[in-house]
């Protein structure tokens, strides 16, 4: 599948032109983001979507406010035109909801614009090909029954996070990184570290990047005389070759890291406990598991994989967006879980609904910066459902659905542990 989805035309405004006069600014209303229970949708951000779909936000840490554009059709316009810069971002202080970067914002691959941002993601590509996912899978179904094996000796109840949904998708990421086995746990325990939202977590959160950093640079220096297939090669022989820099070929092993582990493991938890509080989905499933493809793209649209927002847009011009002036200099967000949801998109978007057909759903976002590992993300997806329904066709929650705890305080919701029986 592409990696950039073909951008989209502005959306039809319904309001006149904005002319000075006009109406007045709205007001500007903080967003605290607070810990959710399991996969309800955030309440701020169905009101906005209902009555207010572009709105002033304040977020808990940054200076000023920003726009939040919450309609499918507005955040697709929004993260497709070039009007609206990732690049503009880079040493402006926003409101924001972490205290550090995830990223590098010198040169993290997710503040550049076209056409260097083309240039690194077609690098990437060259990892994520469809050779490389046909190499990458059987080694994924391997792991998925080995962990499972060892879920079934253990005995029930078990921990599905523990067993599975933690240790397989850093199995694959190591497989697909180049990373030693021996090697790894210290990489993996940075990745919750950069991806905490806690108070306090600002200098474990700093100090969790400078590590990551360094042990990737030293990844990527040791694999340019051992290139291979894998993404960690294909990097360091770009950065070798002059296509790319050091420091991108880092944020660009950084960024993979990160959407590849830490994501896919809550994410994927999340779908799971969907699953299973869905029973009569789940029973579809056993019966026709020729489905699974199509149930995993409606898990994506339903599932609330994030808490708040990501990186914000910087306007280089004035822009209207559903009536609203945002001006040149503006900082725009874009809530992709809140457009997942969105009624004019996905009739009764509340349902988990197989059958759904038609709207794709942005749940790794659009346009330039449409997730370079969605294709990956998407096969993960794929052999832990499906390894699961075929190794433990009885498999349910060992407690009832609101005794699963959730995890507090972080940018991607998922499950802390995942209690089940068969």
């Amino acid at each position: 599948m592409p990696l950039d989805p073909a951008p989209v035309r502005p959306p039809p405004d319904p309001l006149p032109p904005v002319r000075a006069g006009g109406p007045p600014a709205p007001p500007i209303r903080f967003w605290p983001v607070d810990d959710l229970p399991a996969l309800d949708p955030d309440p701020f951000l169905d009101e906005l979507l209902r009555d207010e779909p572009v709105a002033r936000i304040r977020l808990p840490h940054g200076a000023g406010w920003a726009w939040l554009v919450t309609r499918y059709e507005d955040v697709r316009f929004v993260t497709s035109d070039p009007r609206f810069s990732r690049a503009e971002v880079t040493g402006r202080d926003v409101t924001t909801m972490r205290p550090v970067p995830v990223a590098s914002q010198t040169a993290g691959v997710q503040y550049v614009d076209p056409p260097r941002h083309t240039l690194l993601r077609r690098v990437v590509a060259r990892a994520f090909t469809g050779a490389g996912m046909r190499r990458l899978r059987p080694l994924a179904e391997r792991r998925a029954a080995e962990l499972l094996d060892g879920m079934a000796r253990a005995g029930a109840p078990a921990d599905l996070m523990e067993h599975l949904h933690g240790p397989f998708p850093i199995a694959v990421l190591r497989d697909f990184l180049g990373v030693a086995e021996q090697d790894w746990q210290q990489w993996a325990a940075t990745g919750e570290a950069l991806l905490s939202a806690g108070a306090g977590s600002q200098e474990r959160a700093a100090e969790a990047a400078a590590a990551t950093r360094a042990r990737i640079a030293e990844l990527l220096r040791s694999r340019r005389d051992d290139p291979g297939e894998d993404l960690a090669g294909v990097l360091a022989q770009a950065a070798a070759a002059g296509e790319i820099t050091d420091d991108e070929a880092i944020s660009l092993a950084i960024a993979v890291q990160v959407s590849g582990g830490h994501a896919v493991r809550n994410n994927s938890g999340s779908m799971m406990y969907a699953l299973l509080t869905h029973p009569g989905q789940l029973d579809r499933l056993r019966r026709e598991p020729g489905l699974l493809p199509r149930a995993v793209e409606e898990l994506l649209r339903y599932v609330p994989h994030r808490n708040g927002v990501g990186i914000p847009r910087i306007a280089t011009e004035d822009v209207r967006v559903r009536g609203r002036l945002i001006r040149a200099g503006d900082v725009v967000y874009n809530a992709y879980v809140a457009a997942n949801r969105d009624p004019a998109a996905f009739p009764d978007p509340g349902a988990l609904d197989f059958d759904r057909e038609g709207t794709p759903h942005v749940a790794f976002g659009h346009g330039p910066h449409h997730c370079m590992a969605a294709v990956m993300a998407r096969m993960e997806a794929e052999v832990m459902i499906g390894s699961v329904l075929a190794r433990f066709p009885g498999i349910r929650l060992a407690v009832p659905p609101e005794e699963v705890e959730f995890q507090r305080q972080g940018l991607i919701r998922g499950p802390r542990a995942l209690p089940v029986t068969w």
